[in-house]
């Protein structure tokens, strides 16, 4: 478990193999940090799957509308959706996209990110400036190696709870 500095920003993912520790970065993308605390406290991340996951890219998650694992889950429709929420302008800066950061997944307006977020298996700085940087992982890294790869993949892995850490 990793040393959490600050509970109110440290999100524990729950997955098949053991607990993934992000810290936030209220600092550099305040409104995309609050988006995943409060989508997370509403519990709409838990038993969300994992829907596009690229080997050597990143794992992407968060479509609270289309992803949960239950109750009439349809794959292909997985990655379509966001939340109830309205969408978030961008929150840019000059975090690079290295291994283990969290970048808010959108469409092709950069004013579009809502409840998707993905965690890079690499570096990807060629995405820099382009999504906005988060978050990262500070622990179990080794968890979200583990991800089952497809797009989508056959039997995708989920997330089974998403906690702040001050809530645990």
């Amino acid at each position: 478990m990793a040393d959490i500095k600050d509970p109110e920003n440290t999100i524990l993912v729950e997955l098949k193999d053991g607990t993934v520790t992000i810290e936030l970065l209220p600092d550099v993308a305040p409104k995309h940090a609050e988006r995943m605390k409060e989508l997370a406290r509403a519990g709409a991340y838990d038993n969300v799957c994992f829907h596009r996951v690229i080997d050597g890219f990143m794992a992407q998650t968060g479509d609270v509308e289309h992803g949960d694992m239950e109750d009439g889950f349809d794959l292909r429709r997985a990655g379509t959706g966001g939340s109830a929420l309205p969408d978030l302008p961008a929150e840019f800066s000059k975090l690079p996209h290295d291994r283990g950061t969290l970048g808010a997944a959108r469409s092709q307006n950069p004013n579009s990110a809502n409840s998707q977020f993905f965690i890079n298996f690499t570096d990807n700085h060629f995405l820099n400036g382009q999504y906005t940087v988060y978050g990262r992982v500070v622990s179990g890294m080794e968890h979200v190696d583990a991800i089952t790869r497809g797009e989508p993949p056959a039997a995708p892995d989920r997330m089974i709870s998403v906690k702040v850490a001050a809530d645990a």
